[in-house]
């Protein structure tokens, strides 16, 4: 593909990326505006799990966004590069809609000084659902925390929360080319996605918007489809998913 015409694909898919995000702040605002007018509900505090959950999982979306930009351009097979463009397009317009949520409560969209990320999982019961068989792929939070946030991990070099990448992966992401960024990049993914599952599950318990219940919800289901196709993906490669 010539330069010009790269440029096009990344101004196109840059484009349609923000605009879903536009779009999706506008339609979920409409909707939490429509819900509050029929049940009136508190309106969800700094600390509680909706906001916590809300400033957490738009980081680990943003993150999950720059991976699938950075493989789109370090490879030419169709299939890795339309899996990054889905998880781009949908995580990006999730990540719009929790910070659009964040902006209609007038909520700061970082923690209080007095917690640490996913500090909002740290309490109550224990983030297990009913999932059915599906479940071993979201029963283990990266770093051994179990479904309670922080404990059993510890940020490191730009990794904030469990599954995260860090700078080092990133930028060995960021310098691999064809068949090797695309095994990194799938396993890079594949362990994003076992640390933000946990996540997703404990705002369906603990959050009490529903609309950000449902949406959580979506996320785990979603989330579980694409942890089977890149199993798929890495095995036709010859790889495998990281320990």
């Amino acid at each position: 593909m010539s330069a010009s015409g790269t440029r096009r694909t990344r101004w196109v898919a840059g484009s349609a990326v923000a605009l879903a995000v536009l779009f999706a702040g506008a339609a979920t605002i409409a909707s939490a505006r429509d819900e509050g007018a029929a049940a009136a509900p508190r309106t969800p505090s700094a600390e509680s799990a909706d906001a916590g959950f809300a400033r957490d999982m738009a980081v680990h979306h943003q993150q999950a966004v720059e991976m699938s930009f950075l493989v789109r351009d370090r490879t030419r097979d169709e299939d890795v590069r339309r899996l990054a463009y889905d998880i781009a397009n949908t995580q990006a317009n999730q990540r719009g809609m929790l910070l659009g949520w964040l902006d209609l409560w007038e909520l700061p969209k970082t923690a209080p000084d007095d917690q640490g990320p996913m500090a909002w999982m740290s309490g109550g019961h224990g983030s297990h659902d009913a999932g059915g068989p599906h479940d071993a792929h979201g029963s283990h939070d990266a770093g051994g925390s179990h479904g309670t946030g922080g404990a059993g991990f510890a940020a490191h070099d730009g990794a904030l929360m469990p599954g995260m990448a860090t700078r080092t992966e990133l930028a060995r992401l960021g310098r691999a080319e064809g068949e090797r960024a695309e095994i990194l990049f799938l396993q890079l993914m594949t362990d994003h996605h076992k640390g933000g599952i946990p996540m997703a599950r404990g705002c369906v318990e603990r959050c009490t918007v529903g609309v950000e219940k449902r949406l959580a919800r979506g996320m785990v289901e979603g989330q579980r489809s694409e942890l089977d196709l890149m199993a798929d993906m890495l095995a036709a490669r010859g790889a495998a998913p990281r320990s």
